[in-house]
């Protein structure tokens, strides 16, 4: 089992800046990856970042050069850096663990969820 508890969204002006944390506890928790997904309202749930506690990570080519995804493996707690966002960086922000042998790219690759961060940006 993991557990998931998202904190850090909220309003913010485009081309304004944002900071996610998921914050990741369990068992388990440390054999997962860790992933970004967002959903915007009537959309698919579409990804955003992933990373590895032990290294390597990845971003969605919608988000590269803006966001940064990163780690604080001591505090067992995953960040999301999000610059120069946009009206259409709108969404709920989910993050999420999946095991590393799976598709990481696709929310059916995650098995445990948080409860979503409100992500608003006004043009």
């Amino acid at each position: 089992q993991v557990q998931l508890v998202e904190s850090g969204g909220g309003s913010v002006q485009a081309g304004g800046s944002l900071r996610l944390s998921c914050v990741a506890s369990g068992r388990t928790a440390s054999r997962h990856v860790i992933g970004w997904f967002r959903q915007a309202p009537g959309k698919e749930r579409e990804f955003v970042a992933a990373i590895r506690w032990s290294g390597g990570s990845g971003h969605a080519d919608s988000v590269k050069g803006r966001f940064t995804i990163s780690k604080d493996n001591a505090k067992n707690t995953v960040h999301l850096q999000m610059n120069s966002l946009k009206p259409e960086d709108t969404a709920v922000y989910y993050c999420a663990a999946g095991l590393p042998s799976s598709i990481l790219t696709i929310a059916r690759g995650y098995t445990y969820w948080g409860q979503g961060v409100q992500v608003t940006v006004s043009s």
